[in-house]
């Protein structure tokens, strides 16, 4: 019934040069590290990532960084990846600051249709550089604008073959929301169960927001 399990082969074909990656993870914690490896193993291009921060130059994100594969990224944290700095400085890697609510608050908004929300985060500062802005009771907001990928990559704790997800712990972190927020989502399951083996108060991304499962034990 359910065919959503994709080989090492068939994520790489979904990767292309030039392509808006999500990539869940808080400091590599919850950051799918085997579809990270695929992507390296690619060697694509000018990527831009949007993700919570650029970890560390040996991990998850920070590889991609690290490897110059990455064009952009749209961030809130940059301070434990020196290489993201450096590239930053020497001009061949934009990076778009963002505060963490807001961040994830506009991924939240591309994942809801919703064309943007109000903010006083950053009113004031070089944040507000660009951005349209506006006075209700007398108080200054910012308009932030929604952001959208055309793969998100989540990693799940407990995953059954249908696509519903558990996460372990903290490893939840953007995970979810970024499910929400993309064409198309590839989940790397830590532990792959049979339909019916999670309890389904426990599910946090349900099946149908997920379109491909990759199974690191089985690749």
């Amino acid at each position: 019934m359910f065919k959503k399990l994709i080989s090492k082969e068939k994520f790489a074909d979904l990767i292309k040069d030039d392509m808006v990656l999500m990539i869940g993870g808080f400091l590599n914690c919850g950051t799918p590290e085997a579809l990270v490896d695929i992507i390296i193993q690619k060697k694509v291009k000018n990527l831009t990532i949007i993700c919570n921060d650029t970890s560390f130059p040996d991990k998850g994100i920070g590889r991609l960084v690290a490897e110059k594969m990455v064009g952009k990224v749209i961030t809130s944290h940059i301070g434990t990846n020196p290489e993201t700095g450096k590239q930053m400085v020497d001009g061949s890697l934009k990076v778009d600051l963002v505060p963490q609510g807001t961040l994830i608050e506009r991924i939240r908004a591309g994942g809801m249709g919703m064309g943007g929300f109000l903010t006083p985060t950053g009113v004031g500062t070089m944040v507000e550089e660009g951005k349209q802005k506006m006075t209700i009771d007398g108080r200054e907001y910012l308009l932030e604008l929604p952001l959208k990928a055309d793969v998100s990559l989540i990693k799940g704790g407990s995953v059954d073959q249908a696509g519903n997800v558990i996460y372990n712990g903290t490893a939840r972190n953007f995970n979810p929301i970024i499910a929400f927020a993309a064409e198309t989502v590839v989940v790397e399951a830590e532990k792959l169960v049979e339909i019916g083996n999670l309890v389904p108060d426990h599910i946090v991304t349900p099946a149908p927001l997920v379109d491909f499962i990759y199974d690191p034990s089985q690749n």
